[in-house]
């Protein structure tokens, strides 16, 4: 005879009270019975429930229920055994959390969802996307299924952990009770009253009419007085646009978290700005003389911004001040050279970081920077490829831009603004020649770094870029 008939039995005699089976164990006094209470809720239907209970010398202490959901139904006496589990009764529904986010960001903002209630979705297909200070995560579907519900809504701050969808692993349970309910009940029984108010409103003006109307007394006729001047228009007054024509968005997390920082660096550094020029001739020779042996050999095109920065390199090497950084009362000395790329993104500015950049070649800095500006355009870029950062370069010449005075990334000291080649007439041996010209600003933190070697690493710069033998010769 099965387990469930004598289940059935016992609980068809004695409706009243529950049936307990189980297994005791006993440590030291303790003693742990786990069994399964088949509660009587109701004619025909029985729940079975999984329960821990404690006891000290057959005295209950504490009661727990186990933190895991199955059921089944039997034909003749249907029961149901419950152990809750996070998501679903049956094992079916799988909760979407946020995921671990970094070691400095503690929330994030839900900024859109990918999919909707209904949809389809396979394991780690992303299904949202929570805007952080930094970069974009997305939030992949633990397992294949379908978007059950959304639980958070977009725009509101979520921290890792955090539920934001419930996936139907075998699809079912999705019904259109998820489809927004229609308004046209609600408009039409709005129209009723409106109706009956106009109605109102055309039989107000009959009763008026019927109203006598009183006589108005006679007075003797005033004399008039002379009315003022109209009032001269302003000619400075503004005509200002309406405000149809102007629209509100709200600050991206990301744009918020660049404008704090750039307004914190002002606010600490005592920025300034010096600048040179630098002639590309010899560079700009160079890559056109090599560029298809350079990409025959190392798959990828040898680019002006390699050459920079061996260049800073160099510099950083002869001016270690400028790799350095106040904290405090103490300045720390950086024996590592990381040199963080600014990139303009549509979603905003990021700034990757090419690590022990001292330590690599023109080809593996190229391949560097092109991995990194591809992650930080479509998004996929993470936290740790931004942290960190000991100098920075940024190339606003890829823009168009002439000259600039770049802000400091903190916590470094300083930055270096690349801008656009433009020919220029230059004497050379007494001559004027045309050269492809490019301004260079290098801003600095004076409280740490001296004009002196500011000026000294940017001629630096100057001097590896117009003659790159330099670097082959150590000089």
């Amino acid at each position: 005879m099965s387990m469930w008939s004598i289940l059935r039995r016992k609980l068809a005699t004695q409706p009243s009270s529950a049936f307990v089976f189980g297994r005791s164990t006993s440590t030291r006094g303790y003693s742990t019975t786990k069994v399964k209470e088949a509660l009587l809720l109701g004619r025909g239907s029985k729940i079975v429930g999984n329960v821990g209970r404690s006891s000290f010398l057959g005295c209950p202490v504490s009661s727990k229920p186990v933190r895991e959901v199955v059921s089944f139904f039997q034909r003749d006496s249907p029961i149901y055994l419950q152990n809750r589990p996070f998501s679903s009764d049956n094992g079916d529904l799988v909760d979407a959390v946020v995921p671990f986010m970094g070691e400095s960001i503690t929330d994030g903002t839900l900024a859109t969802f990918l999919k909707k209630p209904g949809d389809r979705v396979k394991i780690d297909e992303p299904i949202a996307q929570i805007e952080t200070d930094k970069v974009t995560i997305d939030v992949a579907s633990p397992e294949a299924g379908v978007i059950l519900e959304l639980v958070a809504k977009e725009g509101e701050t979520v921290e890792p952990g955090t539920k934001i969808a419930v996936i139907s692993k075998s699809g079912g349970g999705v019904s259109e009770s998820h489809v927004a309910p229609s308004e046209d009940v609600p408009s039409e029984a709005a129209s009723k009253p409106s109706a009956g108010k106009k109605k109102e409103d055309k039989e107000k003006p009959k009763e008026e009419k019927s109203l006598p109307k009183p006589k108005a007394e006679t007075s003797p006729p005033k004399p008039k007085a002379p009315s003022p001047p109209p009032p001269k228009a302003s000619a400075t007054e503004p005509q200002l646009p309406p405000k149809e024509r102007e629209r509100r968005v709200p600050m991206t997390r990301l744009r918020k978290r660049v404008a704090t920082r750039l307004k914190d660096s002002q606010n600490t550094f005592a920025m300034l700005t010096t600048f040179n020029e630098v002639d590309m001739t010899n560079l700009m020779k160079l890559r056109s003389e090599y560029k298809d042996a350079f990409v025959e050999k190392h798959g990828v095109k040898l680019g002006l911004m390699s050459g920079f920065i061996k260049g800073a390199v160099s510099g950083l090497q002869n001016q270690p001040i400028v790799n350095a950084v106040i904290d405090g009362d103490d300045i720390i000395y950086r024996d590592y050279i990381d040199i963080s790329i600014a990139v303009g993104t549509p979603k905003g500015l990021v700034v990757p970081v090419l690590r022990n950049a001292d330590k690599m070649n023109f080809a593996e800095i190229e391949k560097a920077i092109n991995t990194l500006a591809k992650k930080a355009n479509d998004g996929s870029i993470s936290i740790d490829e931004m942290a960190g950062g000991s100098f920075t370069i940024s190339n606003g010449g890829v823009y168009g831009s002439l000259l600039s005075t770049p802000i400091i990334n903190p916590p470094q000291s300083a930055i270096l603004g690349m801008h656009s080649i433009v020919n220029r007439p230059m004497v050379v041996g007494g001559e004027i020649v045309s050269r492809p010209m490019m301004y260079i600003a290098l801003t600095y933190d004076h409280r740490l770094i001296d004009g002196r070697e500011a000026v000294f690493f940017l001629r630096r710069i100057k001097d590896v870029v117009e003659d790159p033998r330099r670097l082959l010769l150590d000089i």
